[in-house]
């Protein structure tokens, strides 16, 4: 989209416009300096003439007349039908048909229902009501649903990169340019159970079938570990690691059922999507890293106070910050009985990643 002083515009043609009718140059010359065609210039002119400024105005390129467009009286009955009978886009096709002898198709009816505001269920009830009740998805056990998913994230150079240095110094550029300095992308695989939020996740080199596999297999172990030995439905998205026959034989005997979500539908995949989101905000860019081995060794540590320390009252990615603060987010009780006794928090604000802090105190929410 063009912002309103661009050249060519309302705005340009007027300026155009009036080296012709105020100055009384020829029409020829400003459309030269203009780079235009001599006969846009005189549609330009006869417009501003005859309809001012607003004749220079965009206008619609649809045709003025269309033979094949429905009449008014057919839309209106198609209106008066959903709005009273609550009829199906199907089933007013075929009454026009019949009753009226108009004769269009579905799509063409279910096109004025969208322009008419009338395609959903919910628009159209009396009382401005949803029929269509949301399903949820819930985990109703520890294994019941396992969420997988893949994010890919740019690695860290050595000696770190922009955040470091600055976007614009030297360093900073360096660190991405030259020869051998390409730096590729790390991909977190991660999978969570759905009812406990039990956390697993590991930063690989790829994001192919044999690399997922493995990872699944060890996710399937930390899983065990924890108690959860029954995996009854495991949810991933679309990709290509997933659709394969190699990943679909790996799990064979191990999970009772593998549910792929609608394409273009993430939410179905929420619970991993969300965790993700919080990797992200509390751990991948809440810190300066000064190489991606560093950040990975940290990771590590980050993960281990997700899924064990005693709440998230007053966590926020960059440490501890006191016992005050309202919890957000409590933890899952089963957390509290996988989680080792006696686990404390690790202060990760500054650069001794991993060093005890103190005890955890009971939040006051």
């Amino acid at each position: 989209m063009t912002h309103r002083n661009a050249p060519l515009t309302a705005v340009g043609r007027r300026r155009a416009v009036d080296q012709v009718l105020a100055r009384g140059r020829p029409i020829a010359h400003v459309a030269a300096e203009f780079h235009i065609a001599r006969a846009t210039l005189s549609k330009w002119v006869g417009r501003y003439r005859a309809a001012g400024a607003a004749g220079l105005e965009e206008h619609s390129s649809a045709p003025a007349h269309r033979p094949s467009r429905l009449e008014g009286w057919v839309v209106e009955l198609i209106e008066h039908w959903r709005r009273k009978q609550k009829w199906s886009a199907r089933r007013i096709a075929r009454e026009l048909a019949d009753g009226h002898g108009v004769h269009c198709c579905v799509r063409t009816v279910t096109r004025w229902l969208d322009r008419l505001g009338l395609n959903r269920i919910r628009d159209i009830t009396p009382d401005g009501g949803n029929l269509r009740q949301p399903g949820t998805i819930t985990a109703r056990y520890p294994g019941h649903m396992i969420h997988v998913d893949v994010k890919k994230v740019g690695k860290i150079p050595d000696g770190g990169g922009w955040k470091v240095h600055g976007r614009d110094s030297a360093l900073g550029r360096a660190s991405k340019r030259g020869k051998g300095r390409r730096v590729g992308y790390t991909y977190l695989h991660s999978a969570i159970d759905g009812f406990s939020r039990l956390a697993y996740t590991e930063p690989l080199e790829d994001e192919t079938a044999a690399t997922t596999i493995g990872f699944l297999h060890r996710a399937f172990a930390f899983f065990a570990a924890h108690g959860i030995t029954r995996i009854t439905r495991l949810i991933s998205d679309n990709g290509p690691n997933y659709r394969s026959n190699a990943f679909a034989r790996s799990i064979r005997g191990k999970v009772s059922r593998h549910q792929r979500t609608r394409p273009y539908t993430p939410r179905h995949n929420g619970k991993v999507e969300r965790f993700q989101r919080i990797t992200v905000d509390e751990f991948l860019y809440a810190e300066v890293f000064e190489s991606e081995q560093e950040r990975r060794n940290r990771h590590g540590v980050w993960l281990h106070h997700y899924n064990y320390c005693e709440c998230w009252s007053g966590w926020s990615g960059t440490g501890w910050q006191g016992g005050h603060c309202a919890a957000p987010a409590p933890r899952s009780w089963l957390i509290q009985l996988f989680a080792p006794n006696g686990c404390v928090s690790m202060d990760m604000s500054d650069s001794g990643a991993g060093r005890l802090a103190l005890a955890r105190p009971t939040p006051m929410a």
